[in-house]
């Protein structure tokens, strides 16, 4: 949990100061910067890219049969 908060804390592994990147934490969901506004993505982690492909794919394919 100690290296959880560190690898937060660190502001190389937030990206324009919003968007989380670190390979090396392996959750996908983490709290924001300011805790109280929710969770962001971790995109350092190869699950979240698939899962926002995925579903960016998914709201494609139900747009266009609607």
């Amino acid at each position: 949990m100690k290296e959880e908060n560190n690898f937060h804390n660190d502001p190389q592994n937030w990206k324009l100061g919003i968007f989380y990147f670190n390979p090396k934490d392996k959750r996908v969901l983490v709290l924001k910067r300011m805790p109280g506004l929710g969770v962001t993505f971790n995109f350092g982690n190869p699950f979240t890219v698939i899962a926002i492909l995925l579903t960016v794919i998914l709201i494609g394919i139900f747009s266009k049969t609607s």
